[in-house]
């Protein structure tokens, strides 16, 4: 069987993504949510022109020329403004945040002036519309603030908040199954210390991934070697209308794994596929009505870097993100690489800076899709192209940042 590109299975997965039902949350728990649809400001802001500074707000031709001493006739702050007019040789001190005085076009800062009683003098001309931040200058009623499929943010939520919406439509959160399988696992704390056993981690970091991707996670534990045992577990997810399944282990062809089988004894229309990808060759597909199945490889970091380039992207095409793909950066190579084969190779590596500031990386010696050590220590991923020829140290490259 001919390996299918990462590009190919990026595609097959996310295209297939079913976009989510749409709620109403309050702006307050927002953040992390995708927007469902364009976002329109409900009113102007600033709503007024208003002080950018402390001192005096003035017209600009009385202080063309300085010194320039002018009649301080009241006083205008943030929530109290001045209600007369500024007139010809006239100042109103006002107080960042305030509104601009009728007849006043410009604010003099404090550290510009010298007050004496209801005297001021000005020490350096300032110019119209200086230190003020002007009507409209942030948006305008009517005006699209964020658009559909916009991740919300820490500052997109102010925005939202500005814009005065105290609730916002955004996609459900993904349902996401979590099912580990293997007779060797045992969980953390729970095992003989046999060195036939093998600690269950995977399952911990794809919860990470998918939350981070903003989906609500249910880890169904970990169940052996049992085609009845997995299907048992199949059954309930797909009882309880689970969007997302995926599992760990078993998702390749040989005597002890179970997965693929149990799967299709449940009904799931599954494709087994080789994908040219390192690390994690194996890769499961599969549907069942409006649930999608992946099926991840079980070791460690071959099932958290499927994780990053299929889960995630999948969480985030379920809710209407337009950019679900992983970003990739621009970055040099900080030591010489061999020729690759017809894998993409995705290798674990860390970033550093050299003098002038341009990002260089270095991939770890050791790339086992088992050892979690170097995992943890990579802050990045270096994709190497399929067929990539040999590289050098200062050849330009993408990475992966990782972050969960």
């Amino acid at each position: 069987m001919a390996l299918m590109s990462v590009e190919e299975a990026l595609r097959l997965v996310t295209t297939s993504a079913l976009l989510l039902d749409v709620e109403n949350v309050p702006v307050s728990r927002a953040a992390g949510r995708v927007l469902a649809q364009d976002l329109v400001a409900r009113r102007t802001q600033p709503t007024a022109d208003l002080s950018a500074m402390d001192g005096y707000a003035v017209r600009a031709a009385d202080i063309a020329e300085t010194p320039a001493t002018l009649t301080v006739i009241g006083e205008s702050a943030a929530g109290r403004p001045f209600g007369g007019a500024v007139g010809t040789g006239e100042a109103v001190r006002i107080f960042t945040g305030a509104l601009l005085p009728a007849g006043a076009d410009t604010v003099v800062i404090q550290e510009n002036t010298a007050r004496d009683g209801d005297r001021v003098t000005t020490t350096a001309a300032t110019a119209a519309y200086r230190n003020v931040r002007k009507e409209g200058g942030d948006f305008r009623a009517g005006a699209v603030g964020l658009m559909a499929g916009t991740p919300l943010t820490s500052a997109s939520v102010m925005l939202a908040a500005a814009m005065d919406h105290a609730e916002l439509q955004v996609y459900r959160r993904p349902r996401v199954a979590l099912l580990q399988t293997g007779d060797e696992l045992v969980l953390p704390g729970k095992g003989t210390g046999a060195a036939s056993e093998v600690v269950i981690s995977n399952a911990y970091g794809l919860a990470a991934l998918a939350e981070n991707a903003g989906a609500l996670v249910t880890d169904f534990g970990l169940v052996g070697d049992n085609v009845e045992a997995i299907r048992g577990v199949i059954r309930t997810v797909i009882e309880y209308n689970y969007d997302v399944l995926v599992t760990s282990g078993g998702a390749s062809v040989g005597d002890h794994d179970l997965v693929a089988p149990a799967l299709r004894a449940e009904g799931v229309d599954l494709a087994v596929h080789k994908i040219a990808l390192r690390p994690g060759k194996p890769l499961m597909f599969g549907t069942f009505g409006d649930m999608r199945v992946l099926g991840l490889p079980g070791n460690p970091v071959s099932s958290h870097v499927c994780g990053l380039l299929y889960l995630v992207p999948l969480v985030r095409a379920m809710q209407g993100d337009p950019q679900a793909a992983l970003p990739t950066e621009n970055a040099h190579l900080a030591v010489d690489l061999p020729a690759n084969d017809q894998r993409m190779d995705f290798m674990r590596a860390r970033l550093t800076h050299d003098a002038e500031g341009a990002v260089k990386v270095t991939p770890f010696p050791v790339q086992d899709s088992a050892m979690l050590s170097v995992l943890a220590a990579a802050d990045c991923l270096l994709i190497r192209p399929p067929h990539a020829p040999e590289a050098k140290a200062g050849d330009p490259c993408k990475i992966v940042r990782l972050s969960v």
